[in-house]
């Protein structure tokens, strides 16, 4: 086994602590941690003075994650603590979120005008493409503590300095001190561009969870039976009321492997959509997913198990790419969507943005050059940390790989021909 590559977040005394006092409790009989999804309804919508019934979509979301979670997640006493906390936030806040809308209809007549999407597997350079192009004064896209608190919605004048930013930010400071090895594993900022996964989770039928403890009914749920239309309308909506307090840019600009599975979906919702498809061999995507998943799991759960956890990111990954390859062959979206090759984005990052631009024909300002140059000089690879790990150590090997991920690897052979033919 390679050095450190399972290595489980390092937890501090105090936390130590909080996990103590939990299975104390529990050997006398007491679990008061455990979720209880009617108590998370009951109290967020107390607190919203929300007095209708949930939306159909939303109510089954919640009660199969906290079913799941009581049933396989095993959680930990800080798990339960800071999932609970989080459930009953979240659900606040949509709750809000759909007062606003019902108060001012006019919010959903507003147009979202061909909004970007990197839909690339996990490690596929995703992240640092969206914080790239992020830099874009053209591009919106929405920040971390916009996600976690989007109520109220921010103003043109508070955006950079508010409430919301100040909590979160505080949130933030606190949970690092708390764990410091978090940072390293799973580096974020408040004001950082985050993924769909944020915005997804105001509507519970998210994958966000999966990446926090193991919780296989409730996946299965998702991909197979959720409402992954609602959810895409519930997305726009949500972008919808974020520009509602006049924060605009030419285009949204939104990142999420998850949306792999989602493709139709996306296309129903926003017909004018640009879609942007990272790609590389899934034998080092299903090793540094599952590294960081699992790594993640052992700060939320004591029975974090790394060999699970990379079996169960072998099938996730293979089943949600064939049905992006399914869905694209039905589409037939070809002019909205492009093909980036890892590779080829690592040894020149900004070539590889401007060959987006020139396939979407977009202008790229000397302003915005200058910022993605810049922020390009700031964070080199590896910035945070590098992530050691084999596929051996999560119970894989290229054999299983190689044929788990047959059809993507087929296409891989296809668009690297078809690349070398345009090179020609």
């Amino acid at each position: 086994m390679a050095k450190n590559a399972l290595a489980s977040i390092e937890r501090t005394p105090i936390l130590n602590g909080i996990n103590r006092i939990g299975r104390t409790l529990k050997i006398v009989g007491l679990n008061p941690f455990k979720l209880n999804a009617d108590r998370i309804i009951s109290k967020a919508k107390k607190k919203a003075n929300h007095k209708e019934d949930l939306p159909k979509q939303l109510e089954i979301g919640i009660r199969k994650i906290v079913e799941s979670i009581n049933k396989e997640g095993n959680p930990n006493t800080f798990g339960s603590l800071a999932v609970k906390i989080l459930f009953e936030r979240t659900l606040y806040q949509r709750l809000k979120i759909e007062q606003v809308l019902t108060e001012n209809p006019e919010i959903e007549k507003t147009p979202i005008d061909q909004p970007v999407f990197i839909i690339g597997m996990p490690r596929t350079g995703t992240t640092i493409l969206h914080a790239l192009m992020h830099e874009d004064v053209a591009h919106r896209s929405p920040l971390a503590w916009e996600c976690l608190l989007p109520y109220p919605v921010p103003t043109q004048e508070n955006f950079n300095n508010n409430d919301a930013l100040k909590t979160v930010a505080k949130e933030f400071d606190q949970l690092f001190k708390l764990v410091p090895d978090f940072k390293k594993k799973h580096h974020m900022e408040p004001d950082s561009p985050q993924e769909c996964i944020g915005i997804n989770a105001l509507d519970f039928n998210t994958f966000q969870i999966s990446a926090q403890l193991y919780v296989p009914s409730y996946m299965e749920w998702f991909f197979n039976e959720a409402d992954r239309l609602s959810t895409m309308r519930f997305h726009k909506r949500f972008l919808q009321y974020q520009q509602s307090g006049g924060v605009k840019a030419e285009r949204w600009l939104l990142k999420s492997p998850v949306h792999l599975m989602r493709l139709s979906e996306i296309f129903e919702v926003y017909p004018d959509a640009r879609i942007i498809m990272t790609h590389r061999h899934p034998s080092k995507v299903v090793a540094s997913a599952t590294s960081l998943i699992s790594s993640v799991r052992s700060l939320y759960s004591d029975t974090e198990d790394p060999i699970r956890s990379g079996q169960e990111q072998l099938e996730t990954w293979s089943k949600y790419f064939n049905r992006f390859l399914e869905d694209r062959k039905k589409l037939n979206k070809e002019d909205q969507i492009i093909d980036l090759q890892f590779e080829d984005f690592v040894k020149d990052q900004f070539g590889t943005v401007e060959k987006i631009y020139e396939k979407f024909g977009w202008d790229l300002s000397e302003t915005s050059k200058e910022k993605m140059k810049q922020f390009l000089a700031q964070n080199p690879k590896d910035k945070h940390g590098a992530h050691n790990y084999t596929l051996e150590d999560f119970g894989l090997s290229d054999e299983k790989i190689n044929k788990q991920y047959s059809n993507y690897i087929q296409f891989l052979e296809k668009l690297k021909s078809k690349n070398n033919d345009l090179q020609k």
